[in-house]
């Protein structure tokens, strides 16, 4: 007995719409202004032709169309750099501190970008002598773009040439910022979480690096500061572990400059001529009890 309807038709003998049939039908109408395909789409959703995941990077795709860089970019406060003139064990920290991929390399400040430096590239100087780890050698061409250009052109380009970073120039041709292909994408879709993100992080500004280590951002609330570590530090005067540590200082501390402060170390990891960006800090108590029961360990081998 032959099949009436092969199994790729429904039961009317058509064969399934795909996402193009449907995304023909939902654009049929013809809107004739945003708010009208806005509609479109939500009707659409509400008609089962689209899922709630679709209609939302749509949106997204729409929101993107109408962006400046200037809209998406990381201003420059919070961009992290390399010095040029500084040494691998200098700047390490900072590439680990921070977990980003790629880094500016700067000859003095940050309107003078002598290039990128892409994380990965250092690989290679695990098998290299010393003499070999030449920072120049390894730098990638920085792209420079302006803040009024449009942020759906600037994706294409980033498609087109490949390249993940770019700086942002102000109309006097001062670096304001940097936007990455993942600001973009996550303004279409959503915030997008990678293996350096996790959910015990107070969003993202707090990272433990080892037993009695963190990464944390100088603009950490001090009040999330107090939850995550069960401190009592004032946010009276201050709401930021920034401004709470420079006020302890005294001054606006330099990078690799550190405090103790209520049992715990402070130690400047990053700043700017303005403020700090990002802190090192040590819980003293678990650092003392990791020396203690190292010694008790020697003495009981010496016996």
């Amino acid at each position: 007995m032959h099949d009436d309807h092969p199994p790729s038709s429904n039961a009317s003998g058509d064969k399934p719409k795909s996402l193009f049939d449907k995304l023909s039908q939902l654009f049929a109408g013809e809107p004739q202004n945003k708010q009208e395909l806005v509609d479109v789409i939500q009707d659409a959703e509400d008609r089962d032709l689209i899922d709630a995941d679709t209609k939302e990077m749509i949106n997204g795709v729409l929101e993107v169309a109408e962006l400046r860089v200037r809209d998406l970019m990381v201003p420059r406060s919070q961009i992290i750099a390399i010095e040029k003139n500084q040494t691998v064990e200098e700047f390490l920290p900072l590439v680990i501190e921070s977990a980003h991929s790629r880094f500016p390399v700067i000859d003095r400040d940050k309107d003078h970008i002598e290039g990128i430096l892409l994380a990965k590239d250092m690989l290679a100087w695990g098998f290299a002598p010393d003499a070999e780890r030449n920072l120049e050698s390894i730098l990638r061409p920085a792209v420079v773009v302006p803040e009024s250009k449009r942020v759906d052109a600037l994706l294409k380009e980033f498609r087109q040439e490949r390249y993940h970073m770019a700086m942002v120039v102000d109309e006097y041709g001062g670096v304001s910022g940097l936007i990455t292909i993942e600001d973009i994408l996550e303004a279409i879709v959503g915030d997008i979480e990678d293996e350096t993100d996790t959910d015990e992080d107070d969003h993202n500004h707090i990272r433990r690096l080892s037993r009695n280590t963190w990464a944390v951002a100088a603009l950490t609330a001090v009040e999330d500061f107090n939850e995550h570590f069960n401190t009592e530090f004032s946010d009276e005067e201050y709401d930021t572990v920034g401004g709470l540590v420079s006020h302890g200082f005294g001054h606006l501390p330099e990078r690799g400059e550190s405090i103790e402060m209520n049992g715990f170390e402070f130690k400047v990891v990053s700043a700017d001529t303005r403020r700090l960006l990002q802190l090192q800090v040590r819980n003293l108590a678990i650092v003392m009890d990791d020396e203690d029961n190292a010694n008790s360990d020697e003495e009981t081998s010496a016996a």
